[in-house]
């Protein structure tokens, strides 16, 4: 998932973010609206972090919610429910 994907989906991605970035409220989450230069301002502020952890933390974080929104499939290619 890209960042203007991300930023499409913040309503439906948010908790998974919150879940990862536990020490932000849920009024700094919602008002980020996904974009990535405003996560990583208040990754830095709220962890401590230098720029290049909260950008490795953040690209770890966008890694995990790839695939998580698409509909399994089985090896023969039909969606399994």
């Amino acid at each position: 998932m890209n960042w203007d994907q991300i930023e499409g989906k913040w309503k439906q991605i948010q908790g998974s973010f919150r879940e990862k970035f536990g020490k932000l409220t849920n009024d700094d989450v919602a008002t980020l609206g996904g974009k990535k230069d405003k996560l990583l301002g208040v990754l830095q502020e709220k962890y401590g972090q230098s720029r290049e952890e909260a950008e490795r933390q953040l690209e770890e974080w966008r890694k995990s919610i790839d695939g998580a929104d698409e509909v399994p499939t089985s090896t023969s290619g039909a969606p399994t429910y």
